[in-house]
């Protein structure tokens, strides 16, 4: 079993937090805990609260205590799958909660007859983008798992794919499925999916005098400049924007 100290540190380190701003997130959640008592934890000399510790894994993202603990949660079916597996039952999770038939009465639709209303659906590919990384060419792939969406929400997307990191946040999130529309071209600040060099990303179109680049809304992902004759760069579509 892990102790408080090795599960903390590694997080924090992860999520690009220093024990300052730990304990300011912290305060915000009305935990008063200074960074001082956060190294204690961290060295061991001290454990926090079962209380704080649990704003912690909520602030830090560890939605598992139980296997982060032990190293693994046998009551935890997804406990058995690697990140590319719980990518697609998150996936599946968002399309769930589109339908007013799987949640629970108090996350309901308030709009009765909208919610007992069938709404029209139509097939829509969710690929796994993480297991084509590498070959550019993920859409002529078999790597897919087709989905069944409304279509007013899907109305103008030809397939979708998951976010596997917090790249786009705020406007995506870690895990979030992206609808795309599948085009070759895109307008500056367009959000787009491309293969650059064998690998794949979901970045802001950004094209001016200097030349083409891909940005993150987040400040700990730099531009990305695209060298022509160089690398190898290809547009897939455009993805849309949340409705």
């Amino acid at each position: 079993m892990k102790s408080i100290g090795q599960i903390i540190s590694p997080y924090r380190k992860e999520a690009g937090l220093s024990q300052i701003a730990l304990s300011k997130k912290l305060k915000d959640l009305g935990v008063e805990v200074s960074s001082k008592s956060i190294s204690a934890w961290e060295h061991g000399r001290s454990e926090p609260s079962v209380e704080t510790f649990l704003y912690i894994c909520r602030i830090l993202g560890i939605w598992d205590c139980i296997e982060v603990c032990f190293g693994s949660n046998p009551g935890d079916p997804l406990s058995v799958l690697n990140v590319d597996g719980k990518d697609m039952v998150i996936s599946f999770i968002e399309m769930l909660r589109h339908s007013s038939q799987y949640l629970k009465p108090e996350h309901a639709p308030t709009n009765v007859s909208a919610a007992l209303a069938p709404a029209a659906t139509r097939h829509l590919r969710l690929y796994n983008v993480t297991a084509s990384t590498g070959t550019g060419s993920f859409l002529d792939s078999d790597s897919y798992t087709t989905l069944e969406g409304d279509v007013k929400k899907a109305a103008s997307a030809n397939f979708s794919v998951t976010m596997s990191d917090d790249s786009m946040e705020p406007l995506f999130h870690s895990h979030e499925m992206v609808l795309v529309h599948q085009q070759d071209t895109l307008e500056d600040g367009d959000i787009g999916i491309f293969a650059l060099n064998g690998s794949i990303c979901i970045r802001k179109f950004k094209s001016d005098r200097s030349g083409v680049s891909l940005v993150s809304p987040t400040p700990k992902y730099c531009p990305i400049p695209i060298r022509p004759g160089i690398d190898s760069f290809r547009i897939f579509g455009k993805v849309l924007p949340k409705k």
